[in-house]
């Protein structure tokens, strides 16, 4: 039987996903920004706080479309990550409001969580994509 709190607790836990990506999207463009910039070679605070401010107040929308003016990043991630905007985008601002009172039930609240793990593995291969981009390799670190 599907309960109500394990219906939360996996929409936490996709959230979770999330905002894993777009923190690692917003670390991967401050690498990116920052070696554009030469503040690898020559440190420069102030430029590096500018930088850094400027990233933290992206949107994941945002963050997304700026790493995906990278050479570095291909079609397939930058799709890859769209489409995990929309899935974080549903999530957040849609999620229960499409499911209505389907949390009454317990078909319902299957449905509800089939849902998120659907969103969680689009969330969480987005990550993972990101993560590669920074040169992590996740499923291998984690399969040693």
């Amino acid at each position: 039987m599907v309960t109500i709190d394990e219906v939360y607790r996996k929409y936490g836990e996709t959230s979770e996903a999330a905002q894993l990506l777009e923190t690692e999207l917003g670390t991967l463009l401050i690498q990116l920004l920052a070696a554009d910039k030469g503040l690898f070679e020559e440190p420069t605070p102030d430029i590096a706080q500018k930088l850094v401010n400027d990233v933290n107040k992206s949107t994941l929308g945002q963050l997304i479309r700026r790493v995906g003016h990278s050479s570095e990043t291909e079609e397939q991630m930058v799709a890859m990550f769209s489409n995990a905007l929309k899935t974080r985008n549903r999530l957040a601002h849609n999620f229960f409001r499409e499911h209505g009172l389907r949390r009454n039930s317990e078909i319902g609240r299957k449905a509800m969580l089939e849902d998120l793990e659907v969103m969680h593995s689009t969330l969480l291969a987005a990550y993972k994509g990101a993560l590669l981009l920074s040169g992590v390799d996740l499923d291998a670190m984690t399969n040693a």
